[in-house]
């Protein structure tokens, strides 16, 4: 006869109303969200393959017009954290569609800016816009669908940001080649309203959210917890630093690949960030790797992958920078993914919270990675935009090893999804 710790858990399982592959209206979640996760990184890294078409307009440095990249993603991770305490008052699925509403409109005025300046100062209100999806997106998922499935639907919302960051890039690099880079900024445009309302027509009601009240006091708490948490502050980390690496390669790589001894016209230089798409299949796997491997050990296999693809790209062979700009995009999907979900499952309260710090502490290593990638770039060329990767990857490599060895010491006190 079954125990009564067995039945409770039975019922608890069969009571379970959350989604999982197969049931209804996990497809359209998916969907949904793949289609947000893709406006977002169309959207917010719209300017990036077009930074040497907007420095030869505006008479502006590699520094100076990687700002429209730096000021979108600063302005993202400034603001990522009070918009996700709305989003626990007002909804996960109204938050989202808020900024994506709100982003959109932006958009379409974005091209019309007459100088480098307001240009700079619309992104950075696209950016502040944008900051209610990330986190809203964790912690609707994290809500919404059950935990043995976490990983993998997490992982497919990355790869729609790989899609879109893929796409934007693309469509911006042909649009601008044949029309200019404004027109190639309104394509995107016009691309993510489309997405904007997929979105809006697929996403299933939340049947899991519980709205909270707006407390600053408790807020405080609750971040000063997450913050106090020694598995999510490295999470944290190794958030920014890889973003660090991504950030700084995906906004330079423009300005090499138009220079000798590659001189690339500014569509086929759109057209490399097709590597992309192996980021949404890495993206997309990071929950068999962590199954395979352990979440340290998919860490190191991120990063070894990551640092492989840094020294690739020091090569003057146009196929040997394509390969290395493969293995750190593969690298860097697959790390975030295991990161991302990581929070996602480690925080038990405060999971909007929670997904807003590892959003802020991401894009502020994006924000940094573009400023100091391009100042490298200014001071040493290629080789120094590189050094700045590289010195990210060790700093992953240094907090996971610190995790391991925290793990063993703490071996006898049980602790959840330790990394």
């Amino acid at each position: 006869m079954p125990s009564a710790s067995t039945k409770a858990a039975a019922t608890t399982a069969s009571a379970d109303t959350r989604l999982s592959p197969g049931a209804p209206g996990y497809r359209r979640t998916s969907l949904a969200l793949f289609a947000a996760g893709l406006a977002t990184f169309a959207l917010l890294y719209s300017t990036q393959a077009l930074l040497p078409a907007i420095s030869a307009e505006f008479g502006a440095t590699a520094s100076a017009a990687s700002w429209t990249v730096s000021a979108a993603t600063g302005a993202l991770a400034l603001c990522v954290l009070p918009l996700s305490a709305l989003s626990e008052r007002l909804g996960r699925r109204t938050m989202m569609t808020a900024s994506l509403s709100v982003a959109v409109a932006v958009a379409l005025l974005v091209p019309l800016a007459p100088n480098l300046e307001s240009l700079i100062a619309l992104r950075a209100v696209q950016g502040a816009a944008l900051a209610g999806l990330p986190a809203s997106a964790m912690a609707y998922l994290a809500e919404e669908v059950k935990p043995r499935a976490l990983v993998a639907a997490i992982g497919l919302f990355v790869a729609g940001n790989s899609i879109g960051g893929m796409s934007g890039r693309l469509v911006t690099g042909w649009v601008a080649q044949l029309w200019g880079w404004r027109a190639g900024l309104a394509a995107v445009g016009l691309t993510s309203l489309a997405c904007a309302l997929a979105f809006r027509a697929l996403l299933p009601k939340a049947r899991h959210f519980t709205p909270g009240t707006l407390n600053p006091r408790a807020l405080a708490r609750t971040v000063r917890g997450h913050l106090a948490d020694p598995l999510l502050m490295r999470l944290y980390v190794i958030g920014a630093l890889f973003m660090t690496v991504f950030g700084a390669v995906y906004t330079v790589i423009g300005y090499r690949l138009v220079e000798a001894p590659f001189s690339l016209p500014q569509g086929v230089i759109g057209s490399i960030f097709l590597v992309y798409l192996v980021g949404t299949v890495s993206s997309a796997a990071a929950g068999r790797l962590v199954g395979r491997l352990g979440r340290r050990g998919a860490l190191y296999l991120a990063v070894s992958t990551t640092a492989a693809g840094l020294l690739f790209s020091l090569s003057d062979s146009l196929a040997l920078v394509l390969v290395g700009l493969v293995l750190i995009t593969a690298g860097f999907f697959a790390g975030h993914a295991v990161a991302s979900s990581s929070v996602s499952r480690t925080a038990t309260t405060g999971r909007a919270q929670a997904s807003a710090l590892y959003q802020s502490a991401y894009y502020l290593g994006s924000s940094a990675g573009g400023t100091l990638g391009a100042m490298a770039f200014h001071a040493g060329g290629w080789a120094g935009t590189v050094l700045i990767g590289l010195v990210a990857v060790l700093g992953v490599v240094s907090v996971t090893l610190y995790g391991s060895h925290s793990a063993r010491v703490a071996a006898r006190r049980p602790h959840p999804a330790t990394v």
